[in-house]
């Protein structure tokens, strides 16, 4: 009889987010982008990736790229979609600042029951991502380009913060970039690129440019920024 995968821990849970984050934005799901993501040694993460394989959560080929078992994905699916409705409950119900939630959301995810789970999602009603504009309902992301690719005179509308490193969500507020932005590049070099927007200019360096998706048109072509470009927290780790 094939003994049942044990419930995962909350470092389990931690890192099937990171790679379920990794997959959903078309990053190899490798160990050393995980160890990238999350700031953690490379023996830390080998010990955790053996463990959520041998639990039946993953599985490696010969080449040691990492994918989701059938059951491993729902679960990954189903502890991502619940984090991002957590957000959004602490946002929209509780006030929370959007640069703020992403943390407190996951403290509060491995302490809740199902019943007040069932609370938040009916608090929640028919809302569609996170404050971070990524999809409750995961299999629903929107295509976007990174802003850094956009040139100036392209109409954009900001549609997703790739990376919710709290550090990285201060600045972009702070900067006046959020989730539903619409406006115009109006300034790009080497070092920045500016928006014009209703609410007046935002500007960002590129680096930081590269985690804001955009729908765009122009549009340039559509690709993915490279993670090292994506993680960028100073503190813990971002994702």
């Amino acid at each position: 009889m094939k003994q049942a995968k044990p419930q995962a821990t909350a470092g389990e849970e931690e890192y099937l987010q990171t790679l379920f984050w990794l997959f959903e934005a078309g990053l190899p799901m490798t160990a050393a982008n995980v160890g990238r993501a999350m700031r953690l040694s490379a023996p830390t993460v080998s010990e955790m990736i053996g463990r959520l394989e041998r639990d039946g959560y993953i599985q490696r080929d010969t080449e040691r790229t990492i994918s989701f078992t059938q059951s491993g994905r729902a679960d990954a699916e189903r502890i991502v979609s619940r984090h991002r409705m957590i957000e959004r409950f602490l946002t929209d119900v509780v006030g929370v600042p959007w640069d703020d939630v992403h943390e407190e959301a996951e403290r509060l995810e491995h302490a809740m029951t199902p019943r007040f789970e069932a609370y938040v999602r009916s608090s929640v009603g028919d809302a569609l991502t996170c404050p971070h504009g990524h999809p409750i309902r995961v299999g629903e992301r929107v295509d976007a380009v990174p802003l850094a690719d956009c040139d100036v005179g392209a109409r954009i509308t900001v549609l997703r913060l790739e990376n919710e490193a709290e550090d990285l969500l201060h600045y972009l507020s702070a900067s006046g970039i959020e989730v539903g932005l619409v406006g115009e590049v109006a300034a790009k070099d080497a070092n920045s690129i500016s928006v014009n927007a209703p609410s007046g200019d935002a500007t960002v360096t590129i680096s930081v440019a590269e985690t804001i998706s955009v729908a765009a048109d122009p549009s340039p072509p559509p690709r993915t920024a490279l993670p090292q470009q994506l993680v960028l927290a100073q503190q813990r780790y971002g994702r």
